[in-house]
């Protein structure tokens, strides 16, 4: 089982760029898009459905900014949109599906924002997101996070630690909030098959900076610890273009 995530950085936008070429290649089973910028009315999905897949989505009431999309090739249990708080569902950052073995959580976490100015919202996110798997983990249930988190966690997890201590998405009040999703029992997969490895999933588009590797790790997999024992590998397909982000795939067994 192949699950990507993968912030697009405007739907249409990629598709003029051709990642539906590398989706058709790669084929996984799932796949979680992120800040679409588009209505559904405004994409033509006939190309993922000659692809085989299903579609989900979840746009934001603002024209052009934010939303979701969960793409799939074998039907969910169950399908959620939002998490029930008008003031994050109205910008379209959630889609969970529910699976046999687990529940996933494709998200677009929100930024802080200019001056940051958005990191109360966005820590509140956090919060009420954290409330609401810590409900599901009650039930028994397992759970796979994936998405842009708009946070960088350590410092293996940015180019240039240092110049952004007071940048969001490595500001401490940000970070904690991911030491506090791995107290709740989640496990950063990547960064625990690959504690030293240093690769990162989003480049700016000035100053050269992917070609020259300065970048941040944003786009993570999240997953119960229980389901540790299942992964095959997690992989930053950090050669491939078509937005800012990069696709990262996590594989478990099914």
């Amino acid at each position: 089982m192949k699950i990507t995530t993968w912030n697009v950085n405007g739907i249409r936008a990629a598709l003029n760029k051709g990642i539906l070429d590398w989706v058709g290649d790669f084929k996984p089973d799932i796949l979680c898009f992120q800040e679409l910028k588009a209505k559904a009315d405004q994409v033509d999905f006939q190309p993922f459905t000659d692809l085989g897949y299903s579609v989900i989505w979840n746009a934001a009431q603002r024209p052009g900014y934010s939303g979701v999309a969960t793409l799939y090739l074998k039907d969910p249990v169950a399908v959620k949109i939002g998490i029930g708080i008008e003031d994050f569902d109205v910008e379209g950052r959630v889609i969970q599906t529910s699976h046999a073995d687990y529940e996933l959580f494709n998200i677009y976490f929100p930024n802080g924002g200019q001056e940051n100015l958005r990191v109360p919202f966005k820590l509140k996110f956090y919060e009420e997101l954290l409330n609401i798997c810590d409900t599901l983990h009650k039930q028994g249930k397992n759970i796979i996070i994936t998405g842009d988190f708009n946070t960088a966690h350590k410092e293996i997890d940015l180019k240039n630690p240092k110049a952004n201590e007071k940048n969001t998405g490595f500001l401490p009040e940000e970070r904690v909030w991911i030491d506090r999703y791995l107290e709740h029992n989640f496990v950063d997969i990547f960064r625990n098959l690959y504690p030293e490895k240093e690769q990162y999933s989003w480049w700016t588009y000035r100053f050269n900076s992917r070609a020259r590797n300065v970048g941040w790790r944003l786009d993570y997999y999240l997953i119960s610890t229980p389901l540790v024992e299942k992964v095959i590998d997690v992989t930053i397909h950090d050669e491939v273009l078509g937005s800012d982000h990069c696709p990262v795939t996590l594989e478990i067994k099914n």
